[in-house]
């Protein structure tokens, strides 16, 4: 049968830590989105790879034997893939750079202009991920190098060099009893609903939910969408509010949605992102410089 890499690579998480639940963590993904990954590949090897019980996920003799191949025949994978597609971006004098949302905000320009002054001839191509793809393209070698918000999934198997930090703020209806507010606490917005990303958006979605810092409260969510223009859309029909960095305030607004201070929530960051083959990469390297550089002068 032919696998979905994605799926070899849910299976050795699952393997190396014996437990869904700390696989999906380590995935940034849902629990019951991995589980079916898992049967999903047990289904298409005809063969039970786990054994489940109370205490965990124990590989099967069938288990123990892929586990061990598995991740070399990743690795050669991923491998290839980058190298193919690094050698078509520099033939082409090309530098995939992946973003979420405003990128590095107001420094993004800086950045691009000085990497075309130290290359000559090359030029950043900029590539808008989904919300539902919060590596922007780096964890699947659709780019080169990638300004992401953090945390964001598999972000311990690249490198990340953190650019700068920014409060986290509330976005809401006009209509909204609190947009009439100066300063919102994060307390006060439990109850409401909100606009959240995708579920097999995993610990992604949680950050952006403040999951983590409700003191146990449970989340309602409104609306799930994976485009900005769907999200403050779906802000400024009721259907939810939504945490995002303060500089959404300049970059992504409408009519009929206000953005208000918070307090009682974490600050959001920004990095630079790229492969660890790509440490000897030249071009690579000197976009990630570009951003260290302007994250000085900033």
């Amino acid at each position: 049968m032919d696998v979905d890499t994605r799926l070899l690579r849910y299976f050795v998480a699952v393997a190396e830590e014996g437990s869904l639940t700390r696989a999906a963590e380590r995935l940034y993904v849902s629990q019951p989105a991995l589980t079916k990954r898992i049967r999903q590949l047990e289904a298409g090897l005809g063969v039970d790879l786990f054994t489940r019980s109370r205490t965990g996920m124990t590989l099967t003799e069938p288990g123990r034997t892929l586990a061990e191949r598995a991740p070399a025949l990743l690795a050669g994978w991923e491998r290839a893939l980058r190298e193919t597609r690094s050698a078509a971006s520099r033939a082409a004098r090309v530098l995939r750079v992946g973003f979420i949302a405003s990128a590095a905000n107001e420094a993004t320009q800086p950045i691009i202009a000085e990497f075309a002054r130290r290359r000559p001839g090359w030029r950043a191509e900029m590539r808008q991920a989904a919300w539902s793809n919060p590596s922007a393209g780096l964890a699947d070698a659709d780019v080169d190098v990638a300004l992401v918000r953090l945390p964001f999934p598999g972000q311990d198997a690249l490198r990340v060099t953190v650019l700068f930090s920014e409060p986290r703020c509330v976005v809401l209806p006009e209509a909204h009893p609190f947009a009439a507010r100066e300063v919102i606490a994060f307390r006060d917005l439990w109850d409401e609903p909100f606009v959240a990303a995708p579920p097999e958006t995993g610990r992604w979605r949680e950050y952006w939910l403040a999951a983590d810092e409700r003191d146990g409260h449970p989340v309602r969510v409104g609306a799930v969408t994976e485009q900005p223009d769907d999200w403050l859309s779906a802000i400024a029909n009721g259907y939810g509010i939504a945490l995002a960095p303060e500089s959404a305030a300049r970059f992504y607004t409408r009519p009929g949605v206000v953005h208000r201070p918070l307090t009682g929530v974490s600050p959001s960051s920004v990095g630079v992102a790229w492969a660890p083959a790509d440490d000897g990469n030249p071009v690579v390297q000197d976009f990630v410089r570009c951003c260290r550089e302007r994250r000085v002068a900033t």
